[in-house]
């Protein structure tokens, strides 16, 4: 293995663009080095808060970023090969600019100078070991994200997009049993303005919240709370459905045949009420999934599901399969509860994963297992009869309900 050093003169010759890290404390909390990039620079482009944080440095053309904000960048694109320097907030590569950038500008363009992230100076004012902390961003994005992290006696912080952004967590809070939550709201860390106050999420009534703010959460749950174990095969009755569910014994069997891994995409064909896009979505937050419905009213429902699991990416795509599969990008694993003996489904999904992907398909009825048992005649995989059976009262005695089995195909492509 090489290693490469590179001196900062080597580093200012090759690279034309500084992305600068500041926090509200201004130039006082500038690197030498980030004071450099940014008083050298010929264009210096960040928010208007930035830009005013830094003017006392400010040399050259000073651009606030367009609105609304131009994620292909093409004003930075346009100045290539002059000194630019960008300014953000905190850490560029925590929830901020500086991955967008990096999409578009070579590593060896560019070099990075970091500030803390909010969430580091909200750690240090509350004494929380970091790593032992969930971090999330609700920036720009649904509040339910947090509720698969809401176990009691776990810490989360939380970036929030706006002034409102707290009270409209402690009602998602409030609304899911954790009321008895403490809140330390943090605003404008590290400048002039910095206050720290304290609430319960369900006593929260803080009229006026700075718009730079990060929500730290103690976590406590009443008894009804909504709490989402890490375990698959979540029980039915957290899902909304009209009993075209896959059960949750057999939905733990299924997930663990489709194996998720990070940064993959399923496709859950015939998905019901969504169980197993769901449960496949709560494995890690790389993970995608698109669901496929025809029935609009299960459609809906999926959504809502979606939604009050903390998964509202899930992707549900209204329409009958085989017909919308080809639009759809190409899946890492595929499972198949409904609507798999329909023709052309099985043959057209297993044309469309990729090379080492997974395909798990259930059947309870005849016709859906005779399509399992032909395709692992002409293409192996293993096929698996599942059989659940429950205790229920028998007139005063109690004896076992079986339910129907399930066969289950599993098939990797190669």
């Amino acid at each position: 293995m090489r290693v490469f050093a590179m001196s900062g003169e080597a580093l200012s010759g090759r690279r034309w663009l500084s992305i600068v890290g500041i926090g509200e404390d201004g130039v006082a909390g500038l690197s030498d080095a980030a004071k450099a990039a940014i008083s050298g620079a010929e264009f210096v482009i960040g928010g208007r808060r930035h830009l005013a944080l830094a003017n006392q440095l400010i040399r050259g053309e000073a651009t606030a970023w367009p609105v609304p904000f131009d994620p292909e960048m093409q004003a930075v694109r346009g100045m290539a090969g002059r000194k630019v320097c960008v300014l953000a907030s905190g850490d560029p590569f925590l929830h901020g600019v500086g991955a967008t950038i990096a999409r578009i500008v070579p590593l060896a363009e560019f070099v990075a100078l970091p500030a803390p992230s909010a969430f580091s100076l909200a750690a240090s004012r509350l004494g929380w070991a970091l790593q032992d902390v969930e971090t999330i961003s609700l920036h720009g994005r649904p509040m339910s994200l947090i509720l698969p992290l809401l176990h009691p006696g776990r810490r989360v912080i939380a970036l929030t997009s706006d002034g409102h952004g707290p009270a409209a967590l402690a009602a998602q809070l409030a609304e899911n049993g954790f009321g008895g939550s403490v809140m330390t709201v943090l605003e404008a860390l590290g400048g002039p303005d910095e206050r720290i106050s304290v609430r319960r999420a369900d006593a929260f009534d803080i009229a006026r919240v700075n718009p730079l703010n990060v929500v730290a959460v103690e976590v406590m749950a009443s008894a009804g709370a909504r709490v989402q174990p890490l375990a698959a095969g979540l029980a039915d009755d957290l899902f909304e459905h009209d009993g075209q569910i896959t059960k949750r014994e057999v939905r733990a069997v299924t997930l663990s045949a489709l194996a998720p891994r990070r940064g993959e995409l399923l496709w859950d064909v015939g998905a019901g009420s969504g169980s197993v896009g769901i449960e496949w979505m709560l494995a890690d937050p790389s993970v995608r999934a698109v669901a496929v419905e025809a029935d609009p009213v299960r459609a809906a429902r999926i959504g809502r599901n979606a939604e009050r699991f903390g998964v509202p990416g899930l992707d549900v795509v209204e329409g009958r399969a085989p017909d919308v599969l080809p639009a759809l990008p190409s899946p890492d694993a595929i499972f198949i509860g409904g609507g798999g003996s329909d023709e052309g489904v099985l043959d057209t999904a297993m044309a469309a994963l990729k090379h080492g992907g997974r395909l798990v398909a259930n059947a309870v009825t005849l016709e859906m297992e005779q399509v399992l048992l032909h395709a692992r005649a002409s293409l192996g995989g293993e096929l698996t009869r599942i059989g659940i059976a429950r205790a229920e009262p028998v007139g005063s005695m109690i004896g076992w309900r079986s339910a129907m089995p399930v066969t289950q195909w599993v098939w990797t492509k190669r």
